[in-house]
């Protein structure tokens, strides 16, 4: 009865650990998606706050003197 126990024991924990691990491999490999997104959410958001003047055209000439 006592071995019995402890076979038990040992192969509960060995479950958790190996349920553990898979959730923390799935856990990390969703670490760069994350990432990127949170890159693309910061620059969308400065674009916003601060938008671009549209650049000025290299061929116009300056207005005539009068």
């Amino acid at each position: 009865m006592n071995v019995t126990v402890i076979l038990l024991f040992i192969l509960a924990i060995a479950g958790v650990v190996s349920r553990s691990m898979s959730s923390m491999k799935k856990l990390l490999d969703e670490v760069p998606d994350v990432l990127d997104s949170a890159t693309e959410a910061r620059d969308a958001w400065r674009r916003f706050r601060r938008p671009e003047l549209p650049p000025q055209a290299e061929d116009q000439e300056p207005p005539a003197a009068a």
